[in-house]
């Protein structure tokens, strides 16, 4: 007995097979634009190490092109163009990576450096906060955020995130010394002698602490204190300019005239 054919399944079976072909080109499509998408970025990142920023540009703008949701291409982009100190365009940039994803951390470091650049610290400040909120256990955001606050005068908030580090690294020398700082700006000498003595037992290269050992001691007006933490420092980097001034003031507190003017003269 022959077999009577059904039209309407084999209509089925044609819509099924065509409707998967379909899903198949449209995946295939994808997939290829996905590839270009991320080859103009790999061709741009080539170019930014290189230094040739413009072309690297060139090829991150053909990247968002073909998906403007491609958020490490307007990161990069946005590096880019900070390397070439377009900071504001890099800025406008980095937001809109932001857009895309508000976690973007590479996003959010760029923009801190963007805005220190054009001395917008209380930019970078909210920038930096959002990088410690996102990355708490990372010292170095609670370092960047108490530099940031140092920076605009905010002594004692400053001090608050110096700690968030040393509550992570307590022998953090950057966090230790940027603590003293906030001390010393505050008045407060002895506390930060006593930082800037824990951050040389940390490092006794650090010759940022024995400058500031000297200024501490200044504060105090204990100038022959003072005069030896300038010559430790000197006695690690002999040519360094601010500690020769210094330690210039220093020898004139204390009425050695004629051996700060042998010092000025060779500053």
């Amino acid at each position: 007995m022959t077999a009577i054919a059904n039209p309407s399944v084999d209509c089925s079976r044609r819509c099924m097979r065509m409707l998967c072909v379909a899903l198949f080109l449209l995946a295939l499509s994808a997939a290829c634009s996905a590839y270009e998408t991320e080859y103009f970025d790999w061709k741009g990142l080539q170019l930014y190490a290189s230094r040739n920023y413009t072309d690297a540009i060139a090829y991150f703008d053909q990247a968002t092109n073909q998906d403007p949701q491609y958020v490490d291409g307007w990161v990069h982009k946005a590096d880019a163009q900070r390397a070439m100190r377009d900071y504001n365009g890099s800025l406008l940039n980095y937001s809109r990576a932001l857009d895309i994803d508000r976690n973007k951390t590479t996003a959010l470091s760029g923009m801190v450096e963007a805005y220190t650049a054009l001395k917008e610290y209380a930019n970078a400040s909210r920038a930096a906060a959002r990088l410690t909120e996102l990355g708490p256990k990372n010292k170095g955001n609670w370092l960047r955020e108490g530099n940031l606050l140092q920076m605009q005068g905010l002594y004692n908030d400053s001090r608050t995130k110096y700690e968030g580090a040393l509550a992570l690294d307590a022998k953090y020398r950057d966090a230790v010394y940027g603590e003293g700082i906030s001390f010393m700006a505050l008045g407060d000498d002895a506390r930060a002698l006593e930082l800037f003595d824990q951050v040389l037992e940390i490092d006794p290269n650090y010759k940022q602490a024995y400058n500031a050992e000297g200024l501490a001691f200044e504060g105090e007006k204990n100038y022959d204190k003072a005069l030896e933490a300038y010559d430790k420092a000197l006695e690690i980097d002999p040519k360094w300019t601010l500690t020769k001034a210094n330690r210039v003031q220093a020898l004139l507190a204390l009425g050695r005239l004629n051996d700060s003017m042998r010092a000025l003269v060779n500053t």
